[in-house]
Parts: structure tokens; C-alpha cells; sequence
């Protein structure tokens, strides 16, 4: 739910203050910087790495590691990277708190810690699931955390180097399962969702202060998708999957531009487009991936009965690739819903696909990682890789570097740990 989010898995991902993303004024997009992994799903919000990114595709504990560093607590958000700065939040149950850490790109050591909520941590949900398993979000000048505590959900803006700005309460939160949903920022707003059972919403907030922009009612369910912004059907949409619908927004004004019932009870994943269609998938009540045309005709184009509860799935060339939650690798035909081909890795998959260099990166709950082409005609396995015994975040690639959070186990104690997975300088 983890987005993580980084998602289900999430179920169920002194600090430099020179900007190093671009905002031209505050209607304009936000631009990633090159060599930065700022918030959920990477630059284009799709898990596809920016062009000319080559990471390793081959690594271990002694191979091919720039650093490691401890991560205190435990959560299932990615983490993020912005200039000299990898960032991700994590819930401390053994002192009661929430916190973000900032560590050191260029060494893995900690930059700072900003200790967001003190005390209110919840202790129960999907055994799966951590009460930090949302992905932060950096806009250049301020950071953004979406956190349950004190049963509610609230949004928290630091500066780089971690002073607290400003904290916006967005709703009340029965848990189900958990929550994770990750922010998302859009030009001039930062964009939150909270779907529950008692009082779901989405909401914009003004990035500068927190200030209620706009605000929607959500059916009272439970669901556990990140607000995602596609350019479809001629324009960009804000697109939720879950609740037993697929809505469609306007992002600056909230206006409902479309919905159907055409998705499941509780949704994961991010949805992704090839321009005309959506693609939403999901494993309560039922099984289904489907492709959904974005024009606000209601049109579902094809369906398969495939269970893509949790990773969220990618799209390249005209084909949708996924991994099913247990751990089968599949290659769609964007278009038509037509199988090109399936290959079982092994394992439960939580995290989300990540594309770099024509190569596929899966991770399996066991911290494996299978690294594939994306090739719709046929699996190419490239390598298999293993760090760590526990890993339910999604990757950030950036400047040619992987960086990953799993655990690791030692005499039945767990411990999480941040890896910079990239070739060492000379």
C-alpha cells in the first residue's frame, strides 16, 4: 500500500538547500532534475528510470555495493533521492515515533533525523503491512510525508535540512489493512488520498503553507492507491482505482471528469497509460487486470483474471508488463490484453517494477531481485541478485545507482538496511 508503494508492501519506500529540482512559478510542473528519484514511481511517476540511466544489473553484499547504512524502525516506503540527499520515513515502535531520515548520497551517513509525530505510532493492521510504508516527495525546497498516526492521516512539509514547516490533518482513518498511500505533487499543489472506511478522500493542498485547496468525498471503503497524474485521452488526469471504481479528476479544481465501476474493492497499484488507456488491477474481491479506455466512455477494452494486487505494473513499447503478487512475470499486449508470454520467478512480490536501460528489476519479499529485458517476445533473463532475507519497497534508480531498502535478520532480530547498489569510483 504500500507505495508502497512501495504500496500493500508496503502493505501490506546538515541536508543541502539548493534546490535541485526546477519550478519556474508556482503553475508550472515541477521538472525532476537529472540523476534524481524524487517521489513515488521516479520521475515520470511510471517506474521507468530516466534515459541514460545504467545501473548495475549484477550485485551482492561484496559486490558492486557503494555503501550500506542502518535504518532504524521499520517501513516499506521507498526511498527517494533529490541532488546530494536519499531520504525515506520509517516508525519507531520502540520509542513511539515517526521520523525521516536524510542520509549522505555521495557516503550512506546520516545527514539529519526530524522526528514528524511523537508518539500515536498504531501497532495493528495487515501483518504485512508497516506505519511507514508511504514514499516521501520532494518538490526541490520542501519535503513531503503522508503518515498515519493518532488515527489520522496527516501531511507533513519539512525543508531540506528537516525543519518541520508545516503539518495539515487530512481525515480520520480506519484501518483495515494499513495505509501507504504516497503524496503527489502537481504544480502548484500537493495532492493526498485516504481512502478508508469511515471518511475517504482526496485532497489538494498548497504546497507552501497546507492549506486546503480542494477536497472530495470517497466511497467508504477500503483502498490503498497512491493519486497518480497520467496525460491520457488529451489531457491530464488525476486517476484513483479502488472502491469499486475508476474516477478520473481534474487536478487543479478536483471537478470529477469521469468515473465507472470498473475496478475492484481494494486496489494497490499506481495506475499507468499508453495514452488511451488506464490500467487497473487489483485482488479483493476479485482478480483482474484491465485496460480502460480514458475518454470517459466507460469502455473496458479487455480484462484478465490475473491477480496484480500489490506491484504496480509498467509500460514500454506498446506492452504492459507485471509481476503477480505470486511472484509470475507477465508480458501484455497494451492494446489488445493478449498474453505474449509468462515466466514463474518465485517467491510473494510486493515491491514495484522499476525499468532502466531495457532491463526489468523485480524484487521478491525473500530480497531476490530478478533482472530481465523487456523484451514482449520472449523472458531473457539477465540475472538474479539477493540482498538482504526481507524486501517489500520498491527501488529509486538515479545517476546510474540503485538504492534499496530491505532487511536483514540476525539471531531473530530484524534490521533495516539502505543500499547504494552502483559501480565504486576509482
Amino acid at each position: 500500500m504500500i507505495q508502497r508503494r512501495s504500496r500493500f508492501a508496503a502493505f501490506l519506500a546538515v541536508g543541502i538547500l539548493v534546490s535541485s529540482l526546477s519550478v519556474t512559478a508556482s503553475a508550472q510542473d515541477v521538472k525532476p532534475k537529472a540523476g534524481d528519484w524524487p517521489w513515488w514511481r521516479g520521475p515520470t511517476h511510471n517506474g521507468i528510470a530516466a534515459e541514460g540511466e545504467k545501473p548495475p544489473v549484477e550485485w551482492s553484499a561484496k559486490k558492486n555495493i557503494v555503501w550500506r547504512a542502518l535504518v532504524p524502525g521499520r517501513g516499506h516506503g521507498s526511498p527517494i533521492v533529490v541532488g546530494d540527499q536519499v531520504l525515506l520515513a520509517t516508525a519507531d515502535h520502540q520509542h513511539d515515533l515517526h521520523a525521516v531520515y536524510c542520509y549522505d548520497r555521495k557516503t550512506g551517513n546520516v545527514a539529519w533525523k526530524t522526528v514528524v509525530h511523537e508518539g500515536g505510532v498504531y501497532r495493528g493492521g495487515n501483518k504485512k503491512a508497516s506505519q511507514a510504508s508511504t514514499t516521501m516527495a520532494c518538490d526541490g525546497e520542501r519535503l513531503y510525508v503522508s503518515l498515519l498516526n493518532k488515527g489520522a492521516i496527516h501531511t507533513t512539509a519539512l525543508d531540506r535540512s528537516g525543519k518541520k514547516l508545516w503539518q495539515t490533518k487530512i481525515t480520520k482513518y480506519i484501518v483495515h489493512q494499513g495505509y501507504g498511500a504516497s503524496p503527489l505533487i502537481y504544480k502548484s499543489l500537493l495532492i493526498v488520498s485516504a481512502d478508508n472506511k469511515g471518511s475517504g478522500v482526496v485532497v489538494a493542498l498548497d504546497r507552501k503553507n497546507g492549506e486546503q485547496v480542494w477536497r472530495n468525498k470517497r466511497p467508504k471503503k477500503p483502498n490503498y492507491v497512491s493519486p497518480v497524474i497520467v496525460n491520457v485521452g488529451g489531457r491530464q488526469q488525476l486517476v484513483l482505482t479502488g472502491c469499486d471504481l475508476v474516477s478520473s479528476f481534474n487536478p487543479l479544481t478536483g471537478k470529477k471528469l469521469w468515473e465507472i465501476a470498473g475496478a475492484t474493492t481494494e486496489c494497490v497499484t499506481s495506475t499507468v497509460t499508453d495514452g488511451k488507456h488506464i490500467y487497473s488491477s487489483g485482488g479483493y474481491p476479485k482478480n483482474h487486470v484491465a485496460a480502460i479506455r480514458a475518454d470517459g466512455s466507460g469502455k473496458i477494452v479487455w480484462e484478465q483474471k490475473e491477480r496484480v494486487y500489490v506491484p504496480s505494473m509498467l509500460i514500454h513499447n506498446g506492452y504492459l508488463y507485471a509481476v503477480a503478487d505470486r511472484g509470475i512475470a507477465i508480458c501484455f499486449k497494451s492494446d489488445t490484453g493478449k498474453v505474449a508470454w509468462k515466466k514463474r520467478l518465485g517467491g510473494t512480490t510486493t515491491a514495484s517494477l522499476v525499468l532502466a536501460d531495457g532491463n526489468l528489476f523485480a524484487t521478491n519479499e525473500k530480497g531476490k531481485t530478478f533482472v530481465y529485458k523487456a523484451n514482449p517476445k520472449k523472458f531473457e533473463q539477465v540475472a538474479v541478485n539477493q540482498l538482504g532475507d526481507h524486501a517489500m519497497a520498491s527501488m529509486a534508480i538515479a545517476g546510474g545507482q540503485i538504492f534499496t531498502r530491505v532487511a536483514e535478520h540476525t539471531d531473530g532480530k530484524r534490521q533495516e538496511v539502505l543500499y547504494c547498489i552502483g559501480k565504486k569510483a576509482d
